[in-house]
């Protein structure tokens, strides 16, 4: 496989370039980074040296003016530069900022996973989160677990717990606190319950129930929005919201919860009553009492936000 400075020497020959060598080399020599290079290694570079590099040059400023051009230079995404290589000068070619921005992104977005959730709330930002006196407790909250988190990840954590009227921003504000922690360098996974409540049953027929549940049982931060929203089997809320909770628990990973209920109210209104109408208050009590280990109880209020 012949290397671009082949390509090059090749290129200048079959172009007749030598006839006009001294021509193409003024312009390769005028180059501002070329003169600027040229300059900072004038001790390094002896006249044979630079005659010697001269497809090098070519190369560079070549490459350099397809960039300038907008046009796809040889290797695409990145810039070439100049540099010294066994007392020679050579080409490197380095990410572009456009690439390196491109690569920050997926990054990020490899950082968030989220399950049936608002495609909003990708663009949620704390910094744009309405802080209004009665939101103003769990954005204040929200701040002191991501400090505390960031300061120290391997020590347990405890979540918030959101609870209020329809519309106040809860999933908004476990988007932002999500996007937060990704651009801090923190993998969370969001899911709605009451839609991944029916991806797993779903997935019986398909065996996957196992591997869906161990993804999110095990995310290291785990958000999972509308809780109650929907009744429940006792197969889901025992074998599926217990089993998360239960590993999440032992294993002392921060859990966020948002909800239309209070605790007590989540417990005694919901999670006691299965979709059968079978009253189960001791199933209840033990799997709030995992919600409440993992989480603190915040509410939020304000005008509906989905209503403008």
């Amino acid at each position: 496989m012949k290397n671009v400075s082949d390509e090059m020497s090749e290129l200048m020959k079959k172009k007749n370039l030598n006839q006009n060598y001294q021509q193409l080399m003024n312009s390769v020599y005028s180059d501002p980074d070329v003169k600027q290079f040229l300059k900072e290694h004038k001790k390094e570079l002896s006249d044979d040296v630079v005659k010697r590099s001269a497809s090098k040059l070519y190369e560079f400023v070549n490459e350099k003016k397809k960039l300038k051009d907008g046009n796809e230079n040889f290797a695409k995404g990145y810039q070439p530069t100049l540099v010294l290589s066994d007392h020679l000068i050579d080409v490197s070619y380095r990410p572009t900022q456009a690439l390196i921005n491109k690569q920050k992104q997926e990054q990020f977005a490899s950082r968030i996973k989220s399950i049936s959730m608002p495609k909003g709330i990708k663009k949620a930002s704390l910094s744009n989160y309405d802080q209004t006196a009665d939101r103003a407790e769990a954005l204040e909250k929200s701040l002191d677990f991501i400090e505390s988190y960031e300061d120290n990840p391997k020590q347990f954590q405890q979540a918030l717990y959101l609870y209020g009227p329809f519309g106040v921003g809860k999933t908004y504000l476990l988007g932002a606190i999500a996007n937060r922690l990704a651009s801090d360098g923190f993998s969370t996974v969001l899911i709605h319950f009451p839609s991944f409540a029916v991806e797993i049953k779903n997935a019986i027929g398909n065996n996957q129930v196992g591997g869906k549940l161990d993804e999110i049982k095990t995310a290291p931060i785990l958000m999972i929005d509308d809780i109650g929203a929907d009744s429940m089997s006792s197969w889901i809320r025992d074998d599926i919201l217990g089993v998360i909770l239960e590993y999440r628990m032992q294993n002392e990973l921060p859990t966020f919860f948002s909800s239309n209920f209070s605790m007590d109210q989540l417990e005694e209104e919901h999670l006691k009553i299965n979709s059968q109408g079978d009253d189960e208050p001791l199933k209840a009590k033990r799997l709030m009492e995992r919600i409440k280990f993992l989480s603190r109880p915040v509410e939020l209020n304000g005008r509906n936000r989905r209503n403008k």
